[in-house]
């Protein structure tokens, strides 16, 4: 399989890219910077690069008070990818899943850092901008609440709407295996047009 990895020189895409490779796949890493070059939020450079691909993994994440380029981007690999048949796997927030027991939404709840409320507000538009695309495959992978380098093992739990959270009240997965589960979905192709969640 042929696959284009976004943002794969940050936390997250440099794993998803080196979880890939390890399985065989060829991986193309594109970057702002060395790697292939390229601007997501751009749809040439996304029709382009992603030709002759199967799947595009997006993992890109801004700079503090950058937030905007999230929603850019999706829109910009949207529509570089409408109608080409290579399948989008978007990498979003855990802010618009709703928490356990409730009918509230992550980023409303009461203990929501207000320092994470900048970037959280952008996932969510972001969520928003992949839902109503037309023509186009993509998966939105929301993360659990805490996202941190950390052991490949290999297992992870799957949802869709709700947090994830583990007996103690925890919501939490490695980046390893949050790269696991990506390319576990860019080879199954099981949620096509779907937000997933995963977490320990």
């Amino acid at each position: 399989m042929r696959i284009l990895v976004w943002g794969a020189a940050g936390a997250v895409g440099s794993r998803v890219t080196q979880e890939a490779a390890a399985r065989g796949h060829h991986v193309t890493p594109v970057g702002r910077s060395g790697l292939v070059r390229g601007d997501a939020a751009d749809p040439g450079d996304v029709a382009r690069l992603s030709a002759g691909h199967d799947v595009v993994i997006s993992a890109t994440r801004p700079r503090p008070g950058d937030e905007g380029e999230l929603v850019a981007a999706a829109k910009g690999l949207l529509i570089g990818l409408r109608g080409s048949g290579v399948r989008l796997i978007l990498v979003g927030g855990a802010a618009s899943l709703i928490v356990p027991g409730t009918e509230v939404l992550l980023v409303d709840s009461p203990d929501f850092p207000v320092e994470l409320r900048p970037i959280a507000l952008a996932c969510n538009e972001q969520y928003d901008v992949v839902r109503a695309a037309s023509g186009s495959d993509w998966t939105y992978v929301s993360p659990p609440a805490l996202l941190e380098p950390g052991a490949r093992t290999g297992r992870y739990r799957k949802g869709y709407d709700h947090l994830i959270t583990d007996a103690d009240g925890s919501s939490a997965i490695s980046m390893e295996d949050f790269a696991v589960a990506l390319v576990d979905e860019a080879e199954r192709a099981e949620h096509v047009r779907q937000r997933i969640t995963v977490g320990y």
